[in-house]
């Protein structure tokens, strides 16, 4: 995850999240988020970061992702 800027008690916060990657037994994600200060308009970029999820079954083990619907 990297850090660009700070977030302040009072920033609106808002997140964005896109589908990077679907593996057989993996999903990676991307995910940014911005900040309004005050009433300002402008949107200013403070953390983005690519996480990947493994699905795993009740032994803890690697599964296949489950299908789309």
């Amino acid at each position: 995850m990297t850090f660009h800027r700070p977030v302040f008690v009072g920033d609106e916060v808002t997140c964005y999240a896109q589908i990077v990657k679907v593996g057989r037994t993996s999903i990676t994600v991307k995910v940014e988020s911005w900040v309004r200060r005050g009433i300002g308009e402008e949107q200013i970029a403070v953390t983005e970061g690519i996480f990947t999820y493994v699905a795993i079954d009740e032994d803890r083990r690697p599964r296949p992702v489950p299908p789309d619907d």
